[in-house]
C-alpha cells in the first residue's frame, strides 16, 4: 500500500515556517482531497492548510504547538487518489511570479530551514506545562488554540478575566499579549516589564530594521490645500450608487494616477544582482493598524481598477484587518504603500519603507488652516504630503515631481480624475 507524504506548503511571500495549532485529523481518520486538516499560525496570519492526498492518515508529523518549517514533512497519507500535486506547484510558480499573491496551492515548494532554531517537534505542549487544576478554574472553550492557551497561562492569567476585542468572545494571540503587556508579568526587581517580541510583532521589527540597515531613504514632503477633494469625496460618495467612496479610495486613484507619470518609483532594488526591477502593475499596499500590529494588506493590480472598484476592493481589506480575517495571500506582492497616518490625529511622519518596496506616500490630518487664495487669506482644509523613497531607484527631482503631482490632483482632484480615459 502506498504512503504518500505531505510536506508543509509555502504559505505566503518571506514565510519560511509556522506553528502548528490544531490538527483537524487524527492517525486512523480517512480523509478526502482538499480537505481541511491542519491550522497553523504564520507571523502574519492563521492559515487552514488543505491536504492534495486522499486516504487514511498515517502520521502527524509536528504535535501542536511546535513549529515546522516550510518543506518539511507534516502528514503521511496512506492509499488513496493523488492530486496532480506537481501541476498545483508549477501553477503557484506562475501566479507568483504573476504577482497574483495566490501562495496556498505550491504544495512541497522545498524552501530549506531558516537560520532561525526550530523548537522541536517533541517538544511539551501546553496541557504538559499546565496542572489541571488551572485548566477547570477557566472556561477553555472561549479559547481560540492551544498555543493562545499556553501563553496566557504560562502568563498567569486567568482565561476567564481576559477581555476579548473582537466580538466574537474568542481569546486571540492579540488579546493575551495586550492583558500580558497591562499585568506587570515578568517585570524585574527595577520595574522594568519585559515583553518578549514574538509573532507578528518580530516580523515588523525585522522588516522595518531591515529597510532601515538596506534602503538610502530620504523624505520629501508638502503642505496641500484638500478642500476640494474633500468636496469631491463627497459629490462621487453621492453619485456612485451601492459604494461608499472614502477619502483613502480617491486618493488611491489619483496616486495611481501619479506613479504611471512617475514609474520609477514603482520599483524594488535587487542587491544581489545590482539591477532595478521597474513593476508594470501596482500592487497597493494599505498600511493599517490592527489588533495583531501594523499590517499592510494589498491590492493587485490596483492601477487597472476604477475608483468603484478601488473603492470596493478597498473596503474589503478594511474588514478582513479590522477582524484579523487577513489570508496570508492578501498581505503579500506589494510594489508601492499609501498610509493614512491622519487617522492618527497627527500632520506628519517620515514613514519606514515597506521592504522591498521603493517608496512610501502618507497624508497628515486634515484641519482648517490659514490659506492664501488668489491674494486673499482665507481658512481652507490643509494637509502634509509626504514621500519616503528609495535613492537608489530615482533622484529627489522624480520624487518631487511626483509628490507634486499627487498635491497638485489633491488641490483639483476632478481635473485629474477627468483626465483617465
Amino acid at each position: 500500500m502506498s504512503m504518500q507524504v505531505f510536506l508543509l506548503p509555502d504559505l505566503g511571500e518571506g514565510l519560511t515556517e509556522a506553528e502548528i495549532v490544531e490538527w483537524k485529523v487524527k492517525p486512523g481518520d480517512t480523509v478526502t482531497i482538499d480537505q481541511v486538516v491542519v491550522e497553523v499560525e504564520t507571523a502574519k496570519a492563521s492559515v487552514e492548510v488543505p491536504c492534495p492526498f486522499e486516504g487514511v492518515v498515517g502520521e502527524l508529523h509536528a504535535a501542536e504547538g511546535t513549529s515546522l518549517a516550510v518543506g518539511a514533512p507534516l502528514i503521511s497519507i496512506t492509499g488513496g487518489a493523488v492530486a496532480d500535486v506537481s501541476a498545483a506547484h508549477e501553477r503557484y510558480r506562475e501566479e507568483e511570479k504573476a504577482g497574483s499573491g495566490n501562495v496556498l496551492i505550491g504544495y512541497g515548494t522545498g524552501h530549506g530551514p531558516t537560520g532561525r532554531r526550530k523548537r522541536s517537534a517533541a517538544a511539551p505542549q501546553w496541557s504538559e506545562k499546565v496542572p489541571p487544576e488551572a485548566l477547570n478554574r477557566t472556561t477553555a472553550p472561549k479559547v481560540l488554540s492551544p498555543i493562545v492557551r499556553s501563553m496566557a497561562l504560562q502568563g498567569g492569567l486567568d482565561l476567564a478575566s481576559i477581555d476579548t476585542a473582537g466580538g466574537h468572545g474568542v481569546i486571540t494571540r492579540a488579546d493575551v499579549e495586550r492583558a500580558l503587556a497591562g499585568s506587570n508579568v515578568a517585570s524585574s526587581p527595577e520595574g522594568v516589564t519585559r515583553i518578549p517580541i514574538t509573532g507578528i510583532r518580530k516580523t515588523i521589527a525585522d522588516k522595518l530594521s531591515r529597510s532601515r540597515s538596506e534602503i538610502p531613504e530620504a523624505t520629501v514632503w508638502v503642505d496641500v490645500d484638500a478642500t476640494a477633494l474633500l468636496q469631491a469625496r463627497r459629490d462621487l460618495d453621492a453619485s456612485i450608487d451601492g459604494v461608499k467612496v472614502t477619502l483613502l479610495a480617491v486618493l488611491a486613484k489619483l496616486t495611481m494616477i501619479a506613479l504611471s507619470k512617475f514609474p520609477e518609483l514603482n520599483s524594488t532594488v535587487d542587491t544581489a544582482a545590482g539591477e532595478i526591477l521597474r513593476y508594470e502593475n501596482v500592487g497597493l499596499g494599505i498600511a493599517a493598524q490592527t489588533d495583531r500590529g501594523l499590517m499592510v494588506p494589498v491590492v493587485p493590480q490596483a492601477d487597472k481598477a476604477d475608483l468603484k472598484e478601488l473603492a470596493e476592493r478597498l473596503a474589503e481589506l478594511t474588514e478582513l484587518a479590522r477582524t484579523g480575517s487577513l489570508p496570508a495571500a492578501r498581505l503579500s506582492g506589494g510594489t508601492f504603500t499609501l498610509n493614512n497616518y491622519g487617522v492618527f490625529g497627527v500632520d506628519g511622519s517620515a514613514a519606514i519603507i515597506n521592504h522591498p518596496e521603493a517608496a512610501i506616500l502618507g497624508i497628515g490630518r486634515i484641519i482648517d488652516r490659514p490659506w492664501v487664495v488668489d491674494g486673499q487669506l482665507a481658512v481652507r482644509k490643509v494637509a502634509q504630503l509626504s514621500l519616503a523613497f528609495d535613492h537608489r531607484v530615482c533622484d529627489g527631482g522624480v520624487a518631487g515631481g511626483f509628490l507634486r503631482t499627487v498635491a497638485d490632483f489633491v488641490e483639483n482632484p476632478v481635473v485629474a480624475l477627468g483626465s483617465v480615459r
